[in-house]
C-alpha cells in the first residue's frame, strides 16, 4: 500500500514539474508566432547556456522513464536548441541512455516492473500475441514498429526487456530505428524558430505519408501477419 502511496505521489510531483515548466515556457511559445518573438525566444534559449543541455536531458530522461511527458514536443525543443541534426544526435544520445537502464531493470525485476507503468490487460494482450511468442522475427518486427512514426516507442521500450531479444541488438535498434521520426521533430523545432511554418508542417504530412507507406507494406507482404498483429497489440 505504502508503495503506491508513494509511487503517484512521485508521479503527481513529476506531473506538476512538467505543468510548471509548459505555464513558464508557454507565453514563449506563443510569441513565436512574431518575428520580435522568435528572436527573443533564442536570446532565451542563447541566455540559459549549457543549463539548457542538463534541462532536456532531464527531461528526456524522465520522459521515457516515466511515461509521462510526451516525446515529441521534447524532440522540437531539442532542433529549437541544436538544428535538425544536432538536436537529432543528442535526443539518440539520451533515448540510448534511458533504454538501456530500462531494458537492465525490466530484466532485473520481469513483468511487475512493467505494470508500474502500464495496464495489466493491455500487457496480456501483447504476450498473447504472435508478435510476443514467435521470437524468429522478432528483431525485424521491433526493427518496423520503431521505424513507424505514432507508435508507442516507449511501450516498446518496456516491452524489449520481456522480450526474447540480446540486450545490445535491442538497445541498438530501439535508438538507430528512430531516426526518421526523431529528424522528422527536430526539423520542424530548427524550422519553426526559423519562422519557416509552411515547411515545418510539410515534415509532418511527408512523415504521415511515409508512416502510411511503411504500413500498407507491411500489410501487403507480410504473410503471417506478425507486424500487424504486433501494430494491433500496442495501440
Amino acid at each position: 500500500m505504502m508503495k503506491k502511496v508513494l509511487k503517484y505521489v512521485f508521479l503527481v510531483a513529476v506531473a506538476a514539474i512538467v505543468i510548471g515548466i509548459f505555464i513558464y515556457i508557454f507565453p514563449l511559445i506563443k510569441g513565436m508566432l512574431t518575428e520580435e518573438g522568435r528572436t527573443a525566444f533564442k536570446a532565451q534559449l542563447d541566455g540559459l547556456g549549457t543549463k539548457k543541455f542538463y534541462v532536456l536531458c532531464a527531461l528526456q530522461l524522465l520522459q521515457i522513464l516515466l511515461v509521462i511527458i510526451p516525446g515529441e514536443p521534447l524532440e522540437i525543443m531539442a532542433g529549437m536548441c541544436y538544428g535538425s541534426i544536432g538536436g537529432t544526435v543528442f535526443v539518440l544520445g539520451t533515448v540510448f541512455v534511458s533504454t538501456t537502464i530500462i531494458f537492465l531493470l525490466v530484466r532485473k525485476f520481469g513483468k511487475s516492473y512493467v505494470e508500474h507503468f502500464f495496464k495489466k490487460e493491455k500487457l496480456e494482450k501483447i504476450e498473447n500475441s504472435k508478435f510476443f511468442n514467435e521470437s524468429k522475427n522478432i528483431e525485424l518486427v521491433m526493427t518496423i514498429l520503431f521505424l513507424i512514426p505514432g507508435t508507442p516507442k516507449d511501450l516498446l521500450v518496456y516491452l524489449g526487456g520481456l522480450l526474447p531479444i540480446k540486450a545490445r541488438r535491442f538497445i541498438l535498434i530501439s535508438t538507430f530505428a528512430r531516426i526518421p521520426s526523431v529528424i522528422s521533430s527536430t526539423m520542424v523545432g530548427s524550422n519553426i524558430l526559423k519562422g519557416n511554418f509552411i515547411f515545418s508542417l510539410l515534415v509532418y504530412v511527408v512523415t504521415f505519408i511515409i508512416a502510411a507507406g511503411i504500413i500498407f507494406i507491411v500489410n501487403k507482404f507480410d504473410k503471417s501477419k506478425i507486424t500487424k498483429e504486433a501494430i494491433d497489440a500496442i495501440k
